[in-house]
């Protein structure tokens, strides 16, 4: 059996590793384009954000690891470039500008996603950065150092720019956050994105909604950012308006690719050829709520793909079920998280929805140190199913969103998750956990 990976990240080392501990006769190969595999790339924000911790933190394991201690054939530096499904091959060039074939038996694309960048004039310019990699990730550390950055702008408001806006904020750089659309966060309720809005206005992030991006100039000293008539000046830029599954690469072979442009893949990971998996960021998934096809592109979801389709190629049954969408990430000292649908999702995926917004106490009443939790929750009236949750507060959010996600996954109504015995202690919470006076206001609204 020739196992061949395209991609040598979370997915792919993730089936790497398995199948070759599954079956260490089994022939794995690896094809990863950069010089970088198994890195946390969630960490980068919070390494950039210190000016003396090195950006090689983040390696999980190191490619000679993988090659003499496991005996996977990685090789790094290779670009694969063409899938040729009639005779299974991949075919592309190596950094040195040597071509290279490889034969499989099944093949595994995990070739991540990749940052969108706008076609605007100037976002070619130097200065002008994305983060998705290891190496955008050295190269903006390094850019901060080498040019003594003052002052960035960073145009998008999504997880990556949320954070880097906090990581520049450590450094003591000026931020500008520009956005063309009139709402952060747009798929959370007004009460909760209000209270990341002032957050990040009060260590002064200035927040540029509703402004059109034109392009961007560069002068003799700095970079300007064109928007609705005006120019904000910049050291650096940081593109940080999305991503997009890297896709391209399957849609050439005739591999179906699906929402969001991302590979199309069943329960058991395999694509419209059966001989070829796709996993990680380029893949899409099922939801769990709506049971159709999502693209929500998550960590987790990658390196539990990356099992699935070792198992299923070492003949184990395997199938997974999906996602729900389940993510926290960290506005300075508030955290902000999200599982399942929002009420305008639940709306264009044909439910009846309800929500209810409440606001309690990551503590009980007479502890010290509580702080507020906003909570909101979603049901569809008609079935009474729980649908979706949101939360933002400065403690006790991180984790309860779980609560919230497994009662997704378990297919739970909001009755019975009003029901369901979370701990209760006064450091933590209240007796009646914001989650489930959430439920029970909710209850109250779907009769």
């Amino acid at each position: 059996m020739k196992f061949v990976i395209i991609g040598g990240d979370a997915a792919g080392m993730s089936a790497a590793s398995r199948a070759k501990r599954h079956m260490p006769e089994m022939d794995v190969i690896v094809l990863e384009k950069t010089e970088d595999v198994s890195y946390s790339a969630c960490g980068m924000p919070y390494k950039i954000a210190d000016a003396d911790r090195p950006m090689d933190d983040l390696v999980v394991r190191t490619a000679d690891v993988f090659r003499n201690k496991q005996g996977l054939d990685l090789f790094t530096g290779c670009c694969a470039e063409a899938v040729d499904v009639k005779n299974c091959s991949v075919t592309g060039t190596i950094d040195n500008g040597e071509s290279f074939r490889f034969f499989y038996d099944r093949l595994l694309i995990a070739t991540g996603g990749r940052a969108i960048i706008p076609d605007l004039p100037g976002f070619d310019l130097p200065g002008v950065v994305a983060l998705k990699s290891l190496a955008d990730g050295r190269r903006i550390k390094d850019h901060i150092k080498v040019n003594a950055v003052k002052k960035a702008v960073i145009i998008g408001m999504g997880y990556i720019g949320l954070e880097m806006a906090e990581a520049l904020r450590a450094r003591g750089i000026e931020v500008d956050m520009v956005k063309p659309g009139p709402d952060l966060l747009p798929w959370m309720p007004r009460e909760l994105a209000a209270e990341a809005k002032r957050e990040l206005e009060a260590n002064q992030v200035r927040l540029h909604l509703g402004c059109e991006i034109n392009g961007i100039d560069k002068t003799d000293v700095r970079l300007g950012v064109n928007c609705n008539g005006r120019t904000l000046p910049a050291d650096m830029v940081l593109v940080a308006v999305g991503i997009e599954p890297n896709s391209q690469l399957a849609a050439d072979a005739g591999i179906e690719t699906g929402v969001g442009n991302a590979i199309a893949v069943n329960h058991k990971l395999q694509t419209s050829n059966k001989r070829i998996y796709a996993a990680g960021d380029c893949a899409d998934a099922y939801h769990v709520v709506t049971g159709q096809k999502t693209w929500i592109p998550l960590a987790l979801r990658a390196n539990r793909a990356g099992w699935a389709v070792a198992d299923h190629v070492c003949g184990k049954a395997t199938s997974l079920e999906g996602v729900a969408g389940t993510a926290v990430f960290k506005v300075f000292n508030l955290e902000v998280a999200r599982t399942g649908l929002s009420f305008e999702e639940s709306n264009r995926y044909g439910f009846e929805p309800v929500d209810v917004t409440i606001k309690s106490r990551s503590r009980a009443h007479a502890h010290p140190g509580a702080e507020s939790i906003w909570v909101n929750l979603v049901g569809d009236r008609r079935t009474g199913k729980l649908l979706g949750a949101q939360m933002v507060g400065r403690e006790g959010v991180a984790h309860r969103i779980n609560a919230a996600a497994v009662a997704l996954h378990a297919k739970m109504s909001v009755a019975s998750f009003s029901q369901t015995d979370l701990a209760y202690a006064p450091p933590f919470g209240p007796v009646w956990d914001p989650l489930l006076t959430a439920a029970n206001q909710l209850l109250k609204k779907m009769i």
